[in-house]
């Protein structure tokens, strides 16, 4: 293993999986559908697959987003840590940055599930300039449900600053 390897950290942003569309209550009791179990199932089962198990899970506190955990963490074994943050609901890439500024060092690869505009905006705002221009591209454009980007960081969550990590990937959910 390389000294980078050794000191790389990955932080996958991941939107929730399809919601209901709710016109009355409460946005945030906003529940998924039969389409967005599945996806988050999928969803778990493409991170076990390409190593990307989260040693955290930073969740916003919607109830899209908590089923979307519990639905794709299905797939661990163990089950990852997971904190449920209110202010990831409302978030902007701002705080999404100041979140996970404050994840402990030991920790290698996090996973942030939310909500759009903002994990698109995230990803492109942490993008470096080694990324893949395509991938950037995609999104800048946002992207669908239970999708997520994958970056990769060279030094500790402390250092995570707009352009300082490589967008390695972005992975889009089967739609059914």
């Amino acid at each position: 293993m390389t000294a980078r390897a050794d000191r790389t950290r990955r932080l996958v942003l991941l939107r929730h999986a399809k919601a209901t569309q709710s016109y009355t209550g409460s946005d945030a009791l906003r529940a998924l559908t039969e389409v967005g179990h599945a996806q988050s199932a999928w969803v778990g089962r493409s991170l076990l697959g390409a190593g990307l198990v989260p040693e955290l899970a930073l969740v916003s506190s919607a109830v899209r987003t908590q089923e979307t955990w519990q639905h794709l963490a299905d797939a661990f074994d163990p089950l990852p840590e997971a904190d449920q943050r209110d202010e990831l609901y409302s978030a902007g890439p701002g705080t999404v940055l100041e979140v996970v500024r404050g994840v402990d060092e030991r920790i290698r690869t996090v996973l942030v599930v939310g909500h759009e505009p903002t994990i698109s905006r995230t990803a492109a705002l942490l993008a470096s300039e080694a990324s893949d221009s395509a991938l950037v591209a995609r999104v800048e454009l946002g992207v669908p449900t239970a999708t997520y980007a994958v970056l990769e960081l060279p030094g500790p969550w402390a250092d995570l600053d707009p352009g300082s990590a490589d967008l390695v990937d972005v992975v889009v959910a089967p739609k059914k």
